[in-house]
């Protein structure tokens, strides 16, 4: 594909030169596709006081941050092949996951314009207290001002936008330090963003590789507001630094899908598979444990193994391909690793297991117990644990028992076994007959316990980048 063999941080419109070189590679081919410079503590500085400058004087009203959100998705659109390239290259996304990547990002871009010009506050009832009847009040939402947005490479699209275009609908500056595995997405599309009509001061992108530049961007009090994806590890460190500042973080998961003897499983296990091997499993909500009531367990085993062995692992510019390169050699060699401790301890590998390269087939294990990483970590690879349960409490508390608590999903037909598993299910989402990795763009999105707090999805995330102002008349 074509790109550019130098990139550099792009701050107020401008490619600005950095610190150290790291080598992009294509994800599947090890090719180098570029040089990226590092952001050094001159290019954050630079970075923030472009953002401070733009806030200050050049914040379109919402009727132009409607029309430039709006303009910037059909401009997504004309552009989708470049989009897809990269995204295959540095992502090393399947064609399909490009494409619907790109289909999420069109529509997060138009949710997002519509939010912009629909915020507002709320009329307040001040003359429920005795004395207040002549006063009257009500809340304006106000940008926060600078917002530091720290992303992941598994979703370098939609995510991205997911934390910046709410941003901007509410007027903020926001500064992306995107993953060192998939920088040319961002730079693209904060360039589509400024070709869309966004002053350029109020979007910037710093690199780094070794979280330097996020150290720096922490430090910087002109920022009000962080929004992360990742690591629960890295989210305290966040979260320690940002101090009083405000912050949203989207961190850790072990997701679980339940199946109950009555589901539907037509309807059910392409799903599944589906959630637990896309992206080579690097998705936060992937389908990591399945807990299969015992009179269909067989059953469904033999389905999803079936299922999963059909799904072609490789080249992600095969169409036919539908497990595509994890994002290094490396993070394959750890789920690697992970399956064969699981398989020495007593766990039976009964699809997959191999692995090429940064290639790793989709994988199936019956036997997986506590104690095993495969099922006490975060695995972010394509591997699923079917693990039998009869009755439902019993699966419940299966799913409930790590310390994160995002995403789930239940499979029956039973409304009783629906509402005792959304009572008692603590995670963010608990999704009836959709697995744990079901997302609208539209819903609101976040997780609680180690899985963090806040919430993404455009009418939601905008009220998380705005302060809520009260303003009083006595008249």
């Amino acid at each position: 594909m074509a790109i550019e063999s130098r990139i550099r941080s792009l701050i107020d419109g401008q490619d600005e030169p950095g610190g150290s070189v790291f080598t992009l590679r294509d994800k599947y081919l090890g090719t180098e596709l570029a040089e990226v410079e590092t952001a050094n503590a001159h290019n954050v500085t630079q970075a923030v006081a472009a953002a401070r400058r733009a806030f200050a004087g050049t914040v379109p009203p919402p009727h132009r941050r409607f029309a430039i959100l709006s303009d910037a998705a059909r401009l997504l659109e004309a552009r989708r092949p470049l989009f897809s390239d990269t995204l295959v290259a540095e992502a090393g996304f399947t064609l399909s996951d490009a494409a619907s990547e790109i289909d999420r990002a069109i529509l997060t871009l138009g949710l997002c314009a519509e939010q912009a010009r629909q915020l507002h506050g709320d009329m307040v009832a001040l003359d429920a207290s005795p004395g207040q009847e002549k006063r009257i009040a009500f809340t304006m939402r106000t940008p926060i001002g600078i917002v530091c947005a720290i992303t992941p490479f598994n979703s370098p699209l939609n995510v991205v936008l997911h934390k910046i275009a709410p941003a901007l609908a509410a007027g903020n500056a926001v500064i992306v330090k995107p993953s060192g595995h998939t920088p040319k997405t961002a730079v693209l599309l904060a360039r589509l963003l400024i070709d869309a009509g966004l002053p350029p001061g109020l979007i910037g992108v710093l690199h780094d590789q070794n979280g330097e530049a996020a150290q720096a961007l922490l430090a910087e009090q002109d920022i009000g507001f962080y929004t992360f994806t990742g690591s629960t590890r890295v989210g305290r460190l966040i979260q320690n630094a940002a101090g009083l500042r405000r912050t949203q973080l989207e961190l850790g998961s072990i997701a679980s899908t339940i199946v109950c003897g009555d589901a539907d499983l037509d309807l059910a296990l392409p799903k599944i598979a589906n959630a637990a091997f896309r992206k080579a499993g690097q998705v936060c909500t992937s389908v990591q444990r399945l807990y299969v009531q015992a009179p269909i367990y067989e059953d469904v085993l033999e389905r999803i193994i079936a299922i999963a062995a059909a799904m072609p692992a490789g080249d992600p510019r095969d169409a036919k391909t539908r497990v595509g390169p994890m994002i290094s050699e490396d993070a394959a060699v750890r789920v690697e690793s992970v399956v064969r401790q699981a398989a020495l301890a007593g766990a039976e590998i009964r699809c997959g297991g191999q692995r090429s390269g940064a290639v790793h087939a989709p994988t199936i294990l019956v036997g997986t117990v506590a104690g095993m990483r495969v099922m006490d970590e975060e695995i972010f690879g394509p591997v699923l644990s079917v693990i039998p349960f009869t009755v439902l409490e019993e699966a419940v508390h299966g799913a409930n028992d790590t310390p994160y608590g995002l995403s789930v999903g239940v499979f029956t037909r039973d409304i009783g076994h629906a509402l005792k598993a959304a009572r008692t299910l603590r995670f963010g989402a608990v999704h009836i007959n959709e697995t744990s990795s079901a997302r609208a763009d539209a819903m609101p999105f976040g997780g609680v316990k180690d899985s963090g707090f806040g919430r993404e999805g455009p009418a939601y995330a905008i009220r998380e980048y705005t302060e809520e102002r009260l303003i009083t008349v006595t008249c």
